[in-house]
């Protein structure tokens, strides 16, 4: 069920690209760092997720002077989410190791934000992390994976991550217990009212302290779904400016 909801989010994904944004006036892009001083970025790809899918928003970042990295989620997420976070832990050494970096910024989509999130919260990886970004992530669950057991296929068919994902999940409870944004990390969530997989959308924030981005509170008339965040231009003026520690200043103009 789920994959076939992520087939259908595609073509809303290109729509947002071409979508008539709302009449707030365009806000100049704080300026990147130099790819020098500024973090490398890995961007973590979620359920069913492979890594060409990522390519655009990666582009954006490296046109921007980042060193960006995608992250395949092994399995490609339908495992364990913490076995995924451990693997994620290796990898982020990995990063760190070629290219000298003592942190890295994590830009993570959908599950990718869980896989992300325990590695901060349960693997010490607040060290090694500067800021945290999701976009689409169901940090609270999401009903979309309950709904698979409510249509008689299972327990979420069998997808060991989408059982993680439900509303309710020992996952979700061990993850959300206590301080949701621990350590000195910068974390920022961003969410589309048109997300079709993250229901409700309220489910993508994280509380104690985090930038919660409502793509709709600022361009009303911006068109984003759950694929669409990592291809939408506003959703990535957002994303930007959360790499630069800037004041939320969507461009609803953005392509």
């Amino acid at each position: 069920m789920l994959l076939r909801k992520t087939a259908l989010v595609v073509s809303v994904a290109v729509a947002a690209l071409i979508a008539s944004a709302g009449t707030a006036t365009a806000a100049p892009a704080p300026a990147a760092p130099t790819a020098a001083a500024a973090n490398p970025v890995i961007v973590v790809g979620g359920l069913s997720g492979v890594a060409v899918a990522y390519e655009p928003i990666a582009a954006r970042l490296r046109a921007d002077g980042y060193r960006a990295f995608i992250y395949q989620l092994p399995g490609l997420g339908f495992g364990d989410i913490p076995t995924s976070a451990r693997a994620f832990a290796t990898y982020v050494d990995q990063v760190r190791a070629s290219t000298g970096a003592s942190t890295v910024d994590v830009v993570a989509h959908s599950e990718g934000g869980l896989v992300s999130r325990y590695y901060l919260k349960r693997l010490g990886g607040t060290a090694t992390v500067g800021r945290y970004v999701s976009l689409g992530t169901p940090q609270y669950g999401t009903y979309v994976a309950n709904i698979v057991a409510f249509l008689g296929l299972g327990s979420c068919a069998g997808i060991v991550a989408c059982q993680q994902m439900t509303i309710g999940s020992a996952f979700l409870a061990d993850l959300n217990a206590g301080d949701d944004t621990p350590g000195a990390v910068r974390y920022t969530t961003i969410r589309t009212l048109q997300d079709e997989l993250v229901r409700p959308t309220g489910n993508a924030v994280v509380n104690d302290g985090a930038t919660n981005v409502l793509i709709q509170s600022y361009c009303p008339l911006r068109v984003v779904g759950h694929l669409g965040l990592v291809l939408d231009g506003t959703a990535y003026t957002i994303v930007r400016g959360a790499l630069v520690d800037g004041p939320v200043r969507p461009n609803c103009l953005a392509l």
